[in-house]
């Protein structure tokens, strides 16, 4: 707490987002300008997605609908993760997110025009939903990958948790603000996010063309297949990335939120919006101390009991009956989680080599997007099978279970002791 008084504190501020530390990655004026790019880019597909959600429902009255827009926007990035990743690192990634966000732009400005026009047929908003995927799946790789490219390796791991901040912001502030201002009307939400895109993408206009390993040779099947060969080859990266997709998948309990709110903890839609935000609070708090407090040692004990901490909360959230309890139980969810996501990405970038880091985070994107999606799947079928509570709770305990089991299933995960590769440590 004394950390964040100190942040907010008169003329704090200035010395957190331009330090003098070259050890923090707001020294760098190109990562500053990525940063509020991926702020800026987070918050206007957060309000698009909530604005779409509205909109497609009003239209259809039809459930099938919202889930089609997950699917619809998740498949491309499934589908096209050989191709996107190698284009991270044969093509400049900057360029890469130049291109996209000009498609997210023209996303938004579709979205306002079909608003202003009152258009009432969904078909053209799924179309430019799967334009607006397709675009995403190349700029996940590509935005993930140029990070490291902007800053020396000494500050990676600072821009790796302040990066983390970024898009927690933007999920904790996005889907309210979508709310709000399509409540107002659904050309000021999309119009927000509009601006918010182009901000996004004169912001990376304004990075210099950093330097970068490419990829040359001609292309061939080993050389596509690259990013799932080094992630199975490497077991600590293996570790990290699996523990994440199996923990997420069976302990994630977002999809059941509004049964909490509406049949257990009976608070209505204000307390669906508390419950959605209580984890990215939580996210973000973490993040920032761990800005202050960074893990310098035992990084593979500490991944894998915060990811057992993790389960063990959604446990305590799972058995709640009170809102008092619920929200700070799903608080520390996004806290332990948080903790947990930043050892496991700066251990994926630092270990990664550049040449085929674009490879290596489309593969880890979609077992991100997998990870998320199978759960919210996994959740509601096991809660229509044994009820919402014994759905919840069992997954903590399955996520804690799978916490320990990586312990000896990925032993060399468990051993490492710093972030960065042995050849890289002091």
């Amino acid at each position: 707490m004394k950390f964040l008084m100190n942040i907010l504190a008169r003329g704090n501020i200035f010395a957190f987002l331009f330090p003098s530390d070259p050890d923090k990655a707001f020294h760098y004026g190109g990562y500053r300008r990525f940063w509020l790019s991926v702020l800026a880019v987070g918050m206007a597909g957060q309000i698009m997605s909530v604005a779409v959600a509205w909109q497609v429902y009003d239209l259809t009255g039809n459930p099938l609908h919202l889930g089609l827009l997950g699917l619809v926007q998740f498949l491309p990035a499934l589908l096209l993760v050989l191709v996107t990743g190698l284009a991270a690192d044969r093509f400049s990634r900057r360029g890469i997110m130049l291109v996209t966000l000009g498609v997210e732009i023209c996303a938004a400005g579709l979205l306002l025009l079909f608003a202003l026009t009152g258009m009432g047929d969904v078909v053209p908003i799924f179309g430019v939903l799967l334009a607006l995927g397709i675009a995403r799946a190349f700029l996940s790789p590509a935005e993930s990958s140029l990070a490291p490219n902007l800053v020396p390796l000494r500050a990676l791991p600072h821009a790796v948790t302040v990066n983390a901040t970024a898009w927690q912001t933007a999920v904790v502030v996005g889907p309210m603000a979508g709310g709000l201002l399509y409540g107002i009307s659904a050309p000021v939400a999309f119009g927000t996010a509009f601006v918010l895109a182009l901000c996004s993408f004169l912001l990376v206009l304004g990075i210099e063309k950093p330097v970068q390993a490419r990829e040359r040779q001609a292309v061939h099947m080993n050389m596509v297949l690259a990013g799932f060969r080094f992630i199975l080859g490497q077991k600590v990266v293996f570790g990290a990335i699996s523990l994440d997709l199996f923990a997420v998948l069976f302990g994630g309990a977002v999809a059941l939120m509004p049964v909490y709110a509406r049949d257990i903890l009976e608070v209505g839609p204000w307390g669906l919006g508390l419950l959605r935000a209580a984890p990215g609070i939580g996210g973000i708090v973490a993040a920032l101390i761990m800005t202050r407090f960074p893990v310098r040692d035992h990084a593979g004990r500490i991944l894998l009991l915060f990811v057992a901490a993790f389960g063990f909360f959604t446990i305590i959230f799972g058995f709640s009956t009170s809102v008092w309890v619920a929200v700070p139980a799903l608080f520390l969810v996004g806290a332990t989680d948080m903790v947990s996501v930043v050892i496991r990405e700066t251990l994926l970038q630092m270990w990664t080599p550049d040449a085929v880091r674009g490879r290596v985070n489309a593969v880890n994107s979609v077992f991100l997007g997998a990870s998320n999606e199978l759960g919210e799947f996994r959740a509601g079928t096991m809660a229509f099978w044994i009820g919402t509570v014994g759905a919840v709770t069992l997954g903590g305990a399955m996520a804690m279970a799978i916490a320990a089991g990586w312990r000896f299933v990925f032993p060399q995960l468990a051993a490492v002791r710093r972030l960065a590769r042995p050849e890289h440590s002091d």
